[in-house]
Formats: structure tokens, C-alpha cells, sequence
């Protein structure tokens, strides 16, 4: 279903048909008198002496043509339960064949800034679908129309929620797509098309990697008869040659195990296992879209890693582009081979200010912390605090997990000087993370976020109806906003 959303040029009526109104936390009736005729004020209000205050969202069926939904503004609500009650208001509309509604702003009375932008915002977030494949579709549009003269968001406003929705949509659609559909191919074709919203677009095909020594991620893709890429997105939104904020995200297409086979149960999954490059890509979308100050650059490797007789091998050893050695004990650690490369080659060439990482690197994160929180590790306290905070804010939240010296000597190798896997078993996601500090060579201030429990849900949360999420992408944009705009 489609929402769209009009800043109406049409005026408040009484007669109004299916109208939004907002109250206070106990649903006093008095504020919203006077947007009611006096039957429906009359009505409303003996039903209002009954209603548990408790819930935050009652619909009043009028007649048989007319709604009117009466939604309760909380004390101290943060910015995350507005967005919230936004999607919950979705949840309501999107029942029955009613396709027109007009929300009064003036009802609003909220000590929130931007309070309508973010409401709306949680309702956009929450209406999206992927309905691509279904042969069948159903096409139903509501218009939601905002009237009244206060309380609207600024045309800056709209176009910044607007740039994240889209982001953040597109981010999903890259994880929704069926791995036959999005191999490494198609994906860098579909990056090289960002140009077009003012991202610098740079594809390294195998060709360029074999030159530039990236083995450790060519060995990934080494089963497929797709190709292998190294896909750099550069936003410039400064002007000046100041040091970018750097992003790197983890795209494998498709994620077999390779000779590790992963057991057959769920490996349909495995379509989503390219989703931290996918939110590195919503952000660099988000951030041309709304023409951000500030220089960024995304990077993303993009393998598929199958089974062939040309595939790697348990026990190979690879040169990775730091001149590092690693032994593969285990075909199925292959994310943090395709970081390896990527993140040392972020550094190396753009010098950021900080290196941010995504992946769904590790089953054990989703043991650990199931699907509430992703793992944060990092080298650098300041900048953890300030991801936190913006998860916190944004409502996807993370939790900062350990590194230390004897989980980084657990990856030494015998026969090289880094193998993929802990022989010992145990802190499986700490140890993947020591893995990736290895080839931060110059102390940039680094996190790595393992998204493995985030990136898709089959349930949904509140601001998604299940599938892809587009974990990261409003994460990564509020901390950018926060701290360096």
C-alpha cells in the first residue's frame, strides 16, 4: 500500500471525513472540541470516561462514513516513541477500504521539535513493502492530508525525512532481492546508476583487484561465475579536501558457505547476507539526497561465495592488500576476508576520520544478543559513545562488546600470520571483530557493528512490517548529524 503524504491546500472542516486528531496523555476531550461538531464531541466524549488511558491510539466510528482517531501525545516521549506512534497509526489505516484521511497539526500540543515530521516519519517507515514478484497486486493508495496552519515541519525538514525514507528503502530493496536476481554483477550496475543523485562512483572489477592485491577478497568469489567488485561512493559535501567519514560495508550476494557448506535449514536466508553494504549504500544515497555537509565515502565489497571446483579451499592461505597472510580454516568466515581488503584499502586511500564497518558477520551476535541489539566493537571510546547515542535516539540499538588481547591471539596462525576462525571455539563474534582490527594498520578510530540479528526480521518491528529492516542507515545518518554537520 502506498501513503502519501499532503501538506493539504484544502481547509479544516468540520465535515472532514475520517479525521486525525491528537490529545493529551490522560485523552482530556476539551482541547479537541473545537475541531468536532457537537454530536460527535457529545459521543466521543462519554466513550473517553471508559477508555483505558494507558493505550495510546482509539478510533471512534462516527458513522459509516467517518472516523475520527484520537492519539494521545505522552509525557517525555523521545524521539524514537514518536516515530513509533506514527507506525502505530499505520497499523490502524491500513485496515478497511478508507482512503482518505486529513490529520489536523493544530491539535498537536507537544513540547517535541518536529514532532509531525518525525510522526509521519515512523508511519512512512512502517508502510513499506516489497511486493516486486507478486504477479497479483493490489493497489491501493491513502491519501493522508496534514491540515491546520501550525506545527507543520519545514520544507528543509520534509526533504531531509524524505531523503532517509528513500535511503532507507533503498537499502531494503537491495536486501529483498532474491540472490539470482542481485549477484555482484547486477549489484555494482545498480551502484554505478547513484551517479545519478550526485555520488562518485568507482567500480574495481577483478581485474583491478588482481592488480591491487586484494586476494583476500577475490578469494571469496572464487566458486562464482560472477564476478567480484570493490565499489567506492564518494559524497563531497563540504567542498574542501577535509578528511571523510568512511563507511564499509560487507556484500556477499549470496552466502553458500562455500566447501564449509552451511546446513540447508535456512540458507534462503542467505540473500540478506549483503545487507551491511546495503546500508552503507541507503547512506550515501540519503546523504546526496539531502545534500549533507559533510564528506563521506562508502565502501563495499561484493562477492558471491559458492561451491566449485575452482572455489577456496579449507587451509588455503591468501595475501591479503595489507601484505598480510591468512589462513582459511573455514570457507563459511568469509565476510571478514572481504573486509579485510576493503578496510585496509578505506584507510589507506581516503585517510578518514573514522572507519565504521557493517556486517552480518557472526551467528554467535544473534546467540548473544538476539534480535534487539547489534554488536558494537571498537578501538576508540568517543566514537562508540557517540554511536550509542544515536541508536539510542534513532531506536536501533546496539551494545558495546569486548576486545582484548588474549581474544586477538587466538587468531594467530601457525602457518601465516592470521587465520579466519578460532580454533579454540568460544567468543566467536569477538574474535571475528579482532580478525578486522588486524588490518586497521594506522590506529584510525574504528567500529565494527555485526548486524547479523538486525538486518532482517521475519516478525517485524515497530517501524517495519517485516523482512529487511535497513538497519544502519538512520543510525549512521543521526550520528553524522549529531557530530559532524
Amino acid at each position: 500500500m502506498t501513503v502519501r503524504i499532503n501538506y493539504a491546500k484544502k481547509t479544516f472542516s468540520k465535515s472532514s471525513s475520517n479525521l486525525i486528531l491528537f490529545s493529551n496523555d490522560k485523552f482530556s476531550s476539551g482541547a479537541i472540541k473545537k475541531y468536532l461538531s457537537n454530536s460527535e464531541f457529545s459521543y466521543i466524549n462519554d466513550l473517553l470516561k471508559t477508555i483505558d488511558v494507558k493505550k495510546n491510539l482509539f478510533v471512534f466510528e462516527v458513522n459509516s462514513k467517518k472516523k475520527i482517531i484520537l492519539i494521545s501525545i505522552k509525557n517525555n516521549l523521545k524521539i524514537s516513541d514518536v516515530e513509533s506512534l506514527g507506525a502505530e497509526l499505520y497499523g490502524r489505516i491500513n485496515q478497511g477500504k478508507n482512503s482518505e484521511y486529513f490529520l489536523n497539526s493544530d491539535s498537536i500540543l507537544s513540547k517535541h521539535k518536529n514532532f509531525l515530521g518525525h510522526f509521519l516519519h515512523g508511519l512512512k517507515l512502517k508502510s513499506y513493502e516489497f511486493k516486486k514478484y507478486k504477479t497479483k497486486k493490489e493497489i491501493r493508495i491513502i491519501n493522508l492530508n496534514i491540515i491546520g496552519s501550525t506545527n507543520k515541519p519545514s520544507a528543509q525538514n520534509q526533504l531531509k525525512f524524505k531523503a532517509l525514507e528513500e535511503g532507507t528503502f533503498y537499502a531494503r530493496d537491495l536486501v529483498s532481492e532474491p540472490g539470482n536476481v542481485l549477484h555482484p554483477d547486477e549489484y555494482a550496475k545498480r551502484l554505478n546508476l547513484l551517479k545519478k543523485d550526485g555520488l562518485k562512483v568507482n567500480i574495481y572489477d577483478e581485474k583491478k583487484l588482481k592488480k591491487l592485491g586484494m586476494n583476500a577478497l577475490l578469494g571469496v568469489g572464487m566458486g562464482s561465475i560472477r564476478g567480484s567488485y570493490l565499489v567506492t561512493m564518494e559524497w563531497n559535501g563540504l567542498k574542501n579536501n577535509s578528511r571523510p567519514l568512511a563507511f564499509v560495508g560487507k556484500g556477499v550476494t549470496f552466502d553458500t558457505g562455500g566447501y564449509s557448506l552451511k546446513p540447508a535449514r535456512f540458507m534462503e536466508d542467505m540473500t540478506y547476507d549483503m545487507a551491511g553494504s546495503a546500508a552503507v549504500v541507503g547512506l550515501m544515497k540519503n546523504l546526496a539526497l539531502r545534500k549533507a555537509k559533510v564528506n563521506a565515502v562508502g565502501v563495499v565489497g561484493l562477492v558471491e561465495n559458492m561451491v566449485s571446483g575452482i572455489a577456496q579451499r579449507p587451509g588455503d592461505i591468501v595475501k591479503s592488500f595489507s601484505g598480510k597472510t591468512i589462513e582459511v580454516l573455514n570457507t563459511d568466515a568469509e565476510g571478514r576476508l572481504v573486509l579485510a581488503d576493503a578496510l585496509t584499502y578505506t584507510e589507506k586511500k581516503y585517510k578518514p576520520k573514522f572507519i565504521i564497518d557493517l556486517a552480518t558477520l557472526t551467528g554467535a551476535i544473534i546467540v548473544c544478543l538476539g534480535s534487539e541489539y547489534a554488536g558494537l566493537f571498537s578501538n576508540d571510546d568517543k566514537l562508540s559513545k557517540q554511536i550509542l547515542a544515536a541508536g539510542e535516539n534513532t531506536e536501533e540499538k546496539l551494545w558495546r562488546m569486548p576486545l582484548h588481547k588474549n581474544y586477538d591471539k587466538l587468531m594467530n596462525s601457525k602457518n601465516a600470520d592470521v587465520q579466519n576462525i578460532n580454533y579454540v571455539g568460544g567468543a566467536g563474534s569477538t574474535t571475528a571483530a579482532q580478525f578486522l582490527q588486524r588490518f586497521i594498520l594506522n590506529k584510525t578510530p574504528w567500529a565494527h557493528l555485526d548486524i547479523a540479528g538486525m538486518a532482517f526480521s521475519k516478525y517485524g518491528g515497530a517501524l517495519n512490517s517485516g523482512g529487511a529492516t535497513g538497519f544502519g542507515v538512520r543510525l549512521l545518518n543521526q550520528l553524522i548529524e549529531e557530530n559532524y554537520e
